[in-house]
């Protein structure tokens, strides 16, 4: 493996180009410039980022056929299964909240451990796999929108929200997708993009030689240009960035004004907002329950829409000061921005457990729908927006202008 002993690597956060030797294992590669963490290698990554991947998809599908939840009140008793939220939901016409959660939780998921796993099977052998590079990518985007473990939590929270209201039994599936949870995630964890992309390089040349079909190629620029102008690259990142952040805020005001779900009980409906979940939560004494949902709901996503606008603002007029701290409230802002998602998956869950006629009945509100647009649009904002440009400055830009021309 000559060939992969150094590489080039464009940091995705400051487009600083990095010589990056042949790490050996439990070895990490940082920016120098803004602390980014450009590889690391993981010792027998193949092997266990397979061995993780089977097991989930092992986990996963036991959770779907099982009980995962019984809820018992007043001699009144409910069994469910993972799946069927999806039935009710579509029942109530609430078809988007469907999607999303069949898609977050497990098409999703699955796309990326299935991809694993051909992906691995094939770089134990030393083959380039058919589209490896191309699925490798596809991966990558995927996984910010798995939001599993996300799930998880939502249960969680949903469970203790209703334990004093009835009795709650854990069935086998629930279990069984905790598992599948915490394998992914360990999956997930042993992936290096760069690690992966060198074994696909090394492999598909192998190939090649043993074809003899190599071709004599030209050396590559080490800094990897875009055909489009730097300068026109931050006007087209800023201008969508702005316009997904003008929709998130306006996602954001019905989000926590209208009810993100309503409780029939007796026959009379009690619609309860964001805010209102949070105080009555207070008010029972659920102070920890009540303070996850205030951050995750409430805080992160204003707190996310701030950063970003201030970020894009700092970018389009071409800040140069504290260029580092806005790296790293850009990471936050990234990392953080997803888990909103948890208020969603509490009504999913609660929707789906409670139904019981006009005795006690909860139905989704059209907060949840405006919730989870405020989520993907903070997410996709976040992805639009290029960090590398907190790092240029006027004379920067205009330099590539004069040399663009």
């Amino acid at each position: 493996m000559d060939d992969q002993s150094s590489s080039i690597v464009e940091c995705h956060e400051c487009a600083l180009s990095v010589d990056i030797s042949l790490l050996i294992e439990r070895q990490k590669a940082l920016c120098p410039r803004c602390g980014f963490l450009l590889s690391s290698k993981h010792h027998n990554a193949l092997d266990r980022i397979l061995a993780y991947s089977i097991s989930a998809i092992f986990f996963l599908l036991l959770s779907l056929p099982f009980e995962f939840l019984a809820f018992q009140s007043n001699g009144i008793e409910r069994k469910i299964d993972i799946l069927a939220s999806l039935t009710i939901l579509n029942n109530n016409n609430y078809h988007v909240l469907a999607v999303l959660e069949v898609l977050t939780i497990f098409v999703i998921p699955a796309l990326i451990l299935f991809s694993l796993i051909y992906l691995t099977i094939a770089l134990r052998k030393g083959i380039y796999p058919r589209a490896g590079q191309y699925l490798l990518k596809l991966t990558y985007k995927l996984l910010p929108w798995s939001m599993v473990e996300i799930f998880v939590v939502g249960v969680l929270v949903s469970l203790i929200k209703i334990i004093s209201l009835a009795d709650i039994s854990l069935g086998p599936s629930f279990y069984a997708y905790i598992l599948f949870s915490l394998a992914m995630t360990a999956a997930v964890l042993h992936m290096d993009k760069h690690q992966l992309n060198q074994l696909l390089n090394y492999c598909k040349s192998n190939q090649a030689t043993q074809k003899k079909q190599i071709k004599p190629t030209k050396l590559k620029d080490v800094t990897p240009r875009n055909h489009l102008s730097l300068a026109l690259k931050k006007r087209i990142s800023v201008q969508k960035t702005w316009a997904l952040l003008i929709t998130s805020i306006v996602f954001y005001i019905p989000a926590n004004i209208l009810p993100i779900m309503n409780t029939r009980f007796l026959g009379q409906d009690e619609p309860s907002t964001i805010l209102g979940g949070v105080i009555l939560l207070w008010e029972m004494g659920s102070y920890p329950i009540a303070a996850v949902i205030f951050v995750a709901s409430v805080a992160v996503p204003m707190a996310k829409m701030l950063v970003l606008v201030w970020l894009n603002y700092s970018v389009q007029h071409q800040h140069s000061r504290f260029s580092k701290e806005r790296v790293k409230l850009y990471r936050l802002a990234e990392f953080v921005g997803r888990w909103s998602m948890v208020d969603v998956y509490v009504v999913i869950i609660l929707v789906t457990l409670i139904q019981l006629g006009n005795t006690m009945s909860i139905y989704p509100g059209g907060a949840a729908l405006a919730f989870s647009g405020v989520v993907i649009t903070t997410m996709l904002a976040a992805m639009s927006f290029e960090p590398q440009f907190i790092w240029q400055t006027k004379n920067n830009l205009y330099s590539e202008e004069c040399n663009d021309q």
